[in-house]
């Protein structure tokens, strides 16, 4: 029912956003990506005007999350380093919600399974391609689902999220996002 509902917000959306612009309300537009993070399948659908990609993906593991709903990106980054995780490279970052992503990773053996501080991870390739679709064409990213119990445990040195983490660190070692343009 939560995905059903979901959907049809985005796709309320969407329609909205092409009537306006048919309407000539605001300047028309002219494509947009839509990005389809499945929790649940640790999968990403990648509607685009002329193609569409299933990927896996590697979301929140225990003890971290990955926010559900509606978002577009907020930030684009071809290289960003975490802040918070040993300078950890995110290629191709897509900033969608403070310091959540959806950004490549090296860790390809952990695709399709929750192994991430939050933010969701791609194989460095299928993130290029993504982030250079986003960049020419604009994004709408809908996050559903509820993410599988995982192989992943926290170990006992306490890594999980705490009331201990700094203020204003949202994931992958990002501080709030507050874009200069």
């Amino acid at each position: 029912m939560w995905k059903f509902l979901a959907q049809n917000r985005l796709a309320a959306r969407i329609g909205l956003t092409f009537i306006i612009a048919s309407c000539e309300l605001v300047s028309p537009v002219y494509a947009t990506v839509l990005i389809e993070v499945d929790l649940s399948r640790q999968r990403m659908f990648v509607h685009a005007s002329k193609v569409n990609y299933n990927w896996p993906v590697s979301t929140a593991r225990s003890g971290y999350e990955t926010p559900a709903g509606d978002y577009e990106p907020i930030a684009l980054e071809r290289m960003h380093y975490s802040q918070k995780y040993d300078n950890a490279p995110m290629p191709y970052s897509i900033f969608f919600y403070g310091g959540y992503a959806i950004h490549g990773s090296n860790e390809i053996r952990s695709l399709g399974r929750p192994a991430s501080h939050g933010c969701i991870r791609l194989s460095p390739g299928n993130a290029k391609l993504l982030y250079e679709m986003v960049e020419l064409e604009g994004a709408l990213i809908s996050i559903t689902g509820v993410p599988p119990s995982n192989s992943y445990h926290e170990s006992e040195s306490g890594r999980g999220k705490s009331g201990s983490q700094r203020a204003g660190v949202v994931d992958e070692g990002m501080e709030v996002f507050a874009p200069d343009f």
